[in-house]
């Protein structure tokens, strides 16, 4: 076991691509050093992870982007997770992210494009899926979306809406969650420009401004959010790469994961094929962000960015180059310096306990 003097991370990988499946590392938390203590492959692709709370304490949920894809909750008791109740089908394809939301585990169903929630029942282990939405449309990009693709799911701050972000139809939903049923209500859509590709949002610490990363653009849709209404509205668009190289065409970049800073005066984002970590400033309110740096991401293809809770510390997680890698935050500036990295082959995203 690990002392109480170390964090501890989780890292999910593709197992499909050379990965060991679900990783544990201790967290030296005055270097942001990662040291891997053991992994398991219990499931298949485990792409993202969660944390969250069961009956015996802190508890991991994983995808398994696989079809069909299927979800699973993990002890934490040891230094490696082991598997908590059965694995359990989404009854959609290729979950790509989760979150836990109203005593449910709800997963973002990208090939299906629809989301679906399990019930998180009293040990912390999944029941079967209690219902699942589905999306409707299509994009542009008759190659990436011919279809709904629904990339990522979240709880907003207030708690009260579940938020899913479709790369396939250049929207966001909003949707109420049943906590005793588990019933998913579509609740409204907002439409961004077509084309851009939506991937993940992030929201302001004041919980009234969320931003949308897109991944077919490089770019940041700035809106407003009202969580007595559950209403999201555009209010404008910024680049996350300078504009000449957002141009390139030999180098195409797909963005993948915006962070925003406890204090809401930064905003980061994981940008593959251009390989770096842009940095962003926001403004007091939260409602104008603007470029500032950027700076490589320590790897190749990084495909998910996390931050611990003090701010001092952000993770890369560089799939194709197979590491994780950490660097030490500017207080003043927000731009991140590269401070290490462990490997981690086909690693896909960190979350911190």
């Amino acid at each position: 076991m690990i002392g109480n003097s170390a964090g501890r991370a989780f890292i999910g990988s593709f197992t499909s691509a050379g990965g060991r499946g679900v990783t544990a590392a201790a967290v030296d938390r005055d270097t942001g050093a990662l040291t891997v203590l053991g992994s398991t492959d219990a499931v298949p692709d485990p792409s993202f992870l969660a944390i969250g709370a069961g009956a015996g304490g802190a508890a991991l949920y994983a995808v398994g982007e696989s079809a069909p894809g299927v979800a699973a909750a993990f002890a934490l008791d040891g230094d490696v997770p082991a598997l908590l109740g059965p694995v359990r089908a989404v009854d959609g394809d290729a979950p790509t992210h989760l979150a836990l939301a109203a005593n449910h585990l709800v997963t973002a169903n990208y090939t299906s494009g629809s989301i679906t929630a399990l019930p998180v029942l009293a040990d912390g282990s999944l029941g079967a899926a209690a219902s699942v939405l589905r999306h409707e449309g299509s994009g542009p990009d008759t190659g990436r979306q011919e279809a709904p693709h629904a990339h990522q799911v979240l709880a907003d701050p207030s708690g009260n809406w579940v938020v899913s972000v479709d790369l396939g139809t250049d929207s966001v939903r909003v949707c109420a969650l049943d906590p005793a049923t588990g019933a998913l209500r579509l609740h409204g859509e907002t439409a961004l420009r077509p084309g851009t590709g939506p991937r993940h949002l992030a929201f302001h610490p004041s919980g009234t401004f969320a931003y949308v990363l897109g991944e077919l653009e490089p770019t940041l849709t700035v809106c407003r959010w009202d969580a007595a209404t559950g209403r999201l509205d555009v209010l404008g668009e910024t680049p996350v790469l300078p504009e000449h190289e957002a141009a390139d065409d030999a180098a195409r970049t797909y963005p993948s994961e915006v962070v925003v800073a406890p204090d809401g005066r930064f905003l980061w984002t994981a940008n593959r094929g251009h390989d770096s970590i842009s940095v962003l400033t926001l403004d007091e309110s939260g409602e104008k962000a603007a470029l500032v740096a950027t700076v490589g991401c320590g790897g190749r293809w990084p495909r998910d960015l996390t931050l611990d809770p003090t701010g001092q510390w952000l993770y890369a997680a560089n799939e194709r180059s197979g590491n994780v890698s950490w660097f030490a935050v500017d207080a003043e500036t927000g731009v991140p310096a590269h401070a290490g990295s462990v490997e981690v082959p086909a690693a896909s995203c960190v979350v911190l306990v």
